[in-house]
């Protein structure tokens, strides 16, 4: 007997506060309709860290603040057919790119040194070699890569996420309803 070939998904959050990845689970049952439909790669749904290989659909949370997020992200694109962005931080930067006006040195003398309540008798920022560096600013995916689809959403609505891969494993094109989308 021959098995029909599945799909394969990935997904990975970057700078961001792993809110996309809560509206994927808020697919509620239809996520396990959508486990019969796919094989996850990497996610944090299934707890997998790195990309094992070649992908149909790709998707994106949370913009690139760090030498690791632009990593991730280009092997993404090389790795997916398909590339979602989902989020305003992937779209935009969201709240993370809210460092963009300020020098990198200096948010991190706030976090680390001046903010209230910090305890840091040396003086010390962080420079273990294990952390990834800071970019001078928050970059937004498609300032990075070539981004296929965007959902925009702080979060983005489950339904929109359910409607563009329903889509998309249909081999239709994605067309989100406006009432879709959630703005605020």
């Amino acid at each position: 007997m021959n098995a029909k070939h599945k799909p394969r998904i990935a997904t990975a959050s970057l700078a961001g506060c792993f809110g996309c990845h809560m509206s994927i689970l808020d697919l509620d049952e239809r996520i396990l309709k959508l486990a019969e439909l796919v094989e996850f790669d990497c996610s944090p749904i299934n707890d997998r860290k790195k990309l094992t290989g070649h992908c149909e659909i790709g998707l994106i949370e949370g913009g690139c603040c760090n030498e690791e997020n632009v990593q991730v992200l280009e092997e993404f694109r090389k790795q997916c057919d398909v590339l979602i962005a989902l989020g305003d931080c992937a779209l935009n930067g969201g709240i993370p790119a809210m460092r963009n006006h300020v020098p990198v040195r200096e948010c991190l003398e706030e976090a680390y040194l001046k903010a209230p309540g910090v305890w840091n008798p040396g003086g010390i920022l962080p420079n273990d070699p294990e952390i990834p560096l800071l970019l001078n600013r928050v970059y937004p995916c498609q300032e990075v890569v070539k981004i296929d689809y965007f959902i925009p959403g702080c979060p983005p609505p489950a339904d929109a996420i359910w409607d563009a891969l329903v889509a998309l494993l249909n081999g239709q094109p994605v067309k989100l309803a406006y009432e879709r989308l959630k703005y605020d």
